[in-house]
């Protein structure tokens, strides 16, 4: 197959020259090197007070920390041209080296699919967009550089990088926004429609370059609030407690995060809250207060949101220590801080409740396990 073909060659290439440490260069931070699926180690401070997750770790490994990808988007990987694996590797090579998370190298890789179809183009003749070129079709009359340096696959996807990194909240937009950002296109919501492509592409490169010989670094899990290539974070930092219907609880139709009380709650992919409430009262149905503690003998969910996703997907978060900061209406980007662990209404301890629906159905009926759903967005519990 023609990605691992080349991996293999490139692979070979790479074990034999010096890896650079990842440096972040529109900040002038060297980012931490941290490792640890799933943990809150840390973040660096980026202008503007955004908080961007370390990117690569070392240690630990693949498995899991990639979202799972269907066969018919391995299939189209596979379809892709020697050129394209190539010019897709270079892009997510100088990602890594720069120390972009890799969500970054998702936009990046879209962003070429939308500009060029990963293609390293040159003049077009009457056909050019004006002076565009290269893998974004970025313009030497715009300061992106010179025809020469544009047709450079690495200088061209270093440029793309170093503007991103500037773009304030860059890792929690819609990618279409973000790619948008850099690119200033007249057909800015063009990018969203690669982005299943763009996660599986990264994902088969990554992939084969990370086991490469010579490649120290790999992908870590997601921390919490940190979004993954598919475009989904970790609700809360935390170990799961306590699992989906068990036999123990066949009720249960979530699962429950152990966090300290105040712990922050993180939106778990980009949505429109639905539903925000306070939902707690006694056996006998009077009202019960959601900004005390609850327990197992108060009723319900305690301060707790609906979001509502792309493809009618419903995730609730459940028993918040006071009122949402977000209400019904607002529109919440991945990673986005919603509320604060808690145990209002029916709980034993500060925790968070999250359940995953689908269909938009709310109801008993419509809940799906969260934890291999997360998990094909790069999310697990270790």
């Amino acid at each position: 197959m023609v990605i691992r073909r080349l991996l293999s060659r490139r692979g070979d290439r790479r074990g034999k020259r010096r890896r650079r440490r990842p440096v972040l260069l529109a900040s002038g931070l060297v980012l931490s090197v941290l490792c640890c699926c799933g943990g809150w180690l840390g973040f660096t401070t980026l202008g503007g007070g955004v908080l961007a997750p370390p990117g690569l770790g070392l240690g630990g490994g693949l498995a899991g920390c990639l979202p799972a990808v269907s066969d018919e988007a391995l299939a189209t990987v596979e379809q892709l041209t020697e050129e394209q694996v190539a010019n897709a590797v270079v892009i997510v090579e100088v990602g890594h080296d720069l120390g972009v998370p890799p969500r970054g190298w998702v936009i990046a890789v879209a962003t070429a699919l939308q500009e060029s179809g990963l293609r390293n183009l040159g003049h077009l003749g009457e056909a050019n967009d004006h002076d565009s070129l290269g893998l974004f079709q970025q313009r030497p009359s715009q300061g992106w550089g010179t025809p020469e340096q544009i047709l450079d696959p690495r200088y061209a996807s270093t440029k793309f990088y170093e503007k991103l990194v500037t773009i304030e909240g860059w890792e929690t937009m819609p990618l279409t926004r973000a790619a948008q950002a850099v690119q200033r296109s007249a057909y800015p919501d063009a990018y969203a429609r690669h982005e299943p492509l763009a996660v599986a592409v990264v994902n088969a490169v990554a992939g084969g370059v990370a086991g490469s010989a010579g490649y120290e670094a790999e992908l870590r899990c997601a921390a919490a609030g940190e979004v993954t290539t598919a475009g989904w974070a970790r609700p809360v930092a935390g170990p799961l407690w306590s699992g989906f219907r068990t036999p123990q609880r066949p009720t249960h139709h979530g699962i429950d995060i152990g966090a300290p009380k105040g712990t922050p709650i993180f939106a778990a992919a980009d949505g429109v809250v639905i539903m925000m409430r306070c939902d707690a009262s006694t056996a006998g149905g009077a009202a019960y207060s959601c900004d005390v503690d609850g327990s197992p003998s108060i009723r319900g969910c305690g301060w707790y949101i609906d979001i509502l996703h792309a493809g009618d997907v419903v995730t609730r978060y459940c028993h918040m220590l006071s009122q949402p900061m977000v209400g019904v209406g607002d529109s919440v980007a991945a990673g986005q801080p919603v509320g604060m662990v808690g145990s209002s209404g029916r709980s034993s301890g500060p925790h968070l409740h999250f359940e995953v629906h689908l269909n938009g159905d709310r109801s008993s009926a419509g809940a799906i396990d969260p934890v291999p759903f997360l998990a094909e967005r790069g999310i697990t519990f270790g």
